[in-house]
């Protein structure tokens, strides 16, 4: 990628839907942790390759109390002009409303780009519900893109288990800017504030391993807003077919 503010543009779900396991679980069943890994074919965050359309390797984590309190960290190579790798630590709470069925999740992530000169690691807080095959996620910042700008990206999934093991999943997104000419300056003249990509795809664990193979295709208003940040290419959001294996540690 060109620029670090094409590190959050557009939407959708990563690329990576690496499955986690529990590694460890205390005496007590109080506390636990576990990590996983993962390979893909690209790395599309919110309809745009954060690898320059190349492969990306990832890895994460996690804590998580009987509570419902957790934290973690995700990793993975990136692609920018003074920075290879993407750090993003979290913490938060997660949930249910009583037997309602009902399941919630708040929290606060930081993305931390390290190598970066130009102070682009930058906060979002989330909440997230989700109910039999739906969930719809909420996350925003004050700074997005380390712009000073405000912008909310809105998630809406649908996941379903088919026979034989599969879960099929859908997202749709879109990213409401409050103000997109301050976060890009000339290059969104003309481009509608609401940025909108989806992905659907199918996902299987097959001998302890993750394999998952999602479409990805982002919408017009966000390749306008891409072709103009890179000189007339607009590579990095191109519809694609991601695949990913991934493996609980």
């Amino acid at each position: 990628m060109k620029l670090q503010k094409l590190t959050a543009l557009c939407l959708a779900a990563s690329a990576f839907t690496a499955t986690s396991a529990m590694a460890w679980e205390s005496e007590d069943g109080q506390h636990s942790t576990s990590a996983s890994v993962a390979l893909s074919t690209d790395y599309m965050w919110r309809g745009t390759s954060q690898t320059d359309n190349e492969a990306a390797v990832s890895g994460s984590f996690d804590y998580s109390h009987s509570t419902g309190f957790y934290a973690g960290a995700w990793a993975s190579n990136i692609q920018l002009d003074d920075s290879s790798i993407e750090i993003d630590g979290y913490l938060g709470y997660a949930s249910e409303f009583g037997d309602t069925g009902i399941s919630y999740d708040v929290g606060f992530m930081r993305y931390f780009f390290p190598g970066n000169d130009r102070n682009g690691d930058w906060n979002e807080i989330y909440a997230a519900l989700s109910y039999s095959y739906f969930s719809f996620k909420v996350s925003h910042s004050a700074d997005a893109l380390a712009s000073h700008e405000s912008a909310t990206h809105y998630l809406f999934g649908f996941n379903y288990g088919l026979p034989m093991g599969v879960e099929f999943h859908a997202n749709y997104a879109f990213y409401d800017f409050d103000d997109l000419d301050g976060t890009f300056g000339a290059a969104a003249a003309g481009v509608d504030d609401t940025l909108e990509d989806f992905n659907l795809g199918f996902s299987k664990e097959i001998a302890g391993f993750g394999f998952d193979l999602t479409y990805y295709n982002t919408l017009s208003d966000a390749e306008e807003l891409v072709e103009n940040l890179n000189g007339g290419s607009d590579s990095i959001a191109d519809d694609r077919f991601v695949f990913t294996i991934s493996k609980s540690l």
